[in-house]
This record gives C-alpha cells, structure tokens and sequence, in this order.
C-alpha cells in the first residue's frame, strides 16, 4: 500500500491520508461484521443534521477490508487544547455544546445502547453476582433514543480550515440514553489522566443540558464495565474500582 501518509496507527488498524480521502485499513483478522457495522452506523448518522465526514466507500485493499471516507483538513480539538491552554474553557464549551448537538439527532435505525452495554456487561470477567447487579441497574434505567457517539472525545472532532466542527469515529454509535455518553466522555478524560478536566466537563454538561450529576454517575460502573472488554492491563485497576464501590439499589 502506497498512500500519501499514516494519520493515526491501532493495534487493529492503521489510517492514511490519501489525496482528499482518509483511508482506514483494518487488520487481515479484523471482524467484518464490525467493518460493515461501523460504515453502516456512520451512514445513518449522515441522515442526521450532523457535520461528519462523508463515507465515500467499503472496499478491501491487499486483502484487508478498508473504509474510504472524505478527507478533513485542519486540526483536532485534543490538539487545539495542548497547543492553546489560555482558551481550554472556550474550547471546551464547544465541545459540550456539539455533544449536545449529537444528542438532539434521531437515527431510528442504530442499534440500541442497552442492548450493546447488556452484551457488554455479559462478556465482562466479574462474577456472577457484580454480573447481575449491572444487569439489574442498567435495566432500570430511562430508555432514550437520543443519538449517543460512544467515544466522544476531544481527539474525534476537527475544526476545519474555516472553522467548522466534524465529528469523527461513529464505530460506537447507537440511539439512547445522553447520561450514559456524558459518562463515557468523563471517564475517557479520567483514564487519560486529566481529573480537573473531567470534572470541568461533568459540571458544564449538566449546567447545559439540564442533568443531575448523580444521574449521569448512576451509568458510571455499567460505562466502566463496559470498557473492561478492551483488556487494556493499565485501565483493569481503576475500572474495577468504579465498578465494585458503587451502592447498588
């Protein structure tokens, strides 16, 4: 393969810049069922009224499934950050604002958020009895079919050359329960070892959309869980920590 650049490398997956295309080539074991879902969930969130990048195609190059997608030039938010600490504040209420903005959009035909952390949960290594506890917690929660990202994080959006926002990576995307997307983002900022933003970001979230904080921090052990079956060693620890202190009802 002979593409113009690597933008980013995955254990399971390495992305090139390619002319006005990204192309995202998976490993030769890589799931298809996941390549397809992922390029299936981006097509239905282009339905929306969302600003992402456009799936031009699903192919397979030198044996390995690929996904071709329209290439955004400019910079990412993760990056804005690091390179201008002064403005943190102000980049990070558009990044809640454009979480929001995801959370207004209906895509009717993504799969369910329950029924993934319900699966999730069940692949889990805790015993049978913190098994059931998250079962039972997660089913009591509010059903909701608002469009969640499931990895919205300061590195999957792009501020454009002329400034408009993309949001990137819809592999996780499913409809349901906004809290539980907000407790996802503030544990990707407390596993990436940044707490004060996590905490900025849980205070702003709730002032903006109107949502008590206990309520996003009931889906906290059930995101933990969840993120459990990546089998990352370095986050095993304090996961299980989130997962095992909560007071279940």
């Amino acid at each position: 393969m002979k593409f113009e650049r690597i933008l980013a490398e995955r254990p399971d997956k390495t992305i090139y810049k390619d002319g006005d295309c990204t192309i995202k080539v998976f490993n030769e074991d890589y799931s298809k069922a996941m390549v397809l879902n992922e390029a299936l969930n981006q097509a239905r969130v282009e339905e929306t009224n969302l600003s992402i990048p456009k799936l031009l195609e699903v192919t397979k190059i030198e044996g390995k499934w690929s996904i071709v997608n329209q290439f955004i030039s400019g910079k990412t938010l993760a990056v804005l950050m690091e390179e201008n600490p002064d403005r943190f504040d102000e980049y990070l209420n558009l990044f809640v604002d454009l979480q929001l903005e995801v959370h207004r959009q209906r895509a009717p035909m993504l799969n369910k958020l329950k029924d993934k952390m319900q699966g999730k949960i069940s692949q889990t290594t805790f015993d049978a009895t913190t098994r059931y506890e998250l079962h039972t917690r997660l089913e009591a929660m509010p059903n909701h079919n608002k469009v969640c990202h499931g990895d919205f994080n300061p590195s999957n959006i792009i501020i454009s050359d002329d400034g408009t926002p993309f949001i990137l990576d819809w592999s996780h995307a499913t409809q349901g329960n906004a809290a539980a997307d907000a407790a996802r983002t503030y544990m990707l900022f407390m596993l990436d070892g940044k707490e004060d933003a996590a905490e900025q970001y849980l205070d702003l979230f709730c002032q903006k959309s109107d949502t008590a904080k206990q309520y996003v921090q009931k889906w906290m052990p059930i995101v933990a869980a969840s993120q459990t079956v990546k089998k990352k060693p370095e986050e095993l620890e304090f996961l299980t920590r989130w997962v095992n202190v909560v007071d279940y009802e």
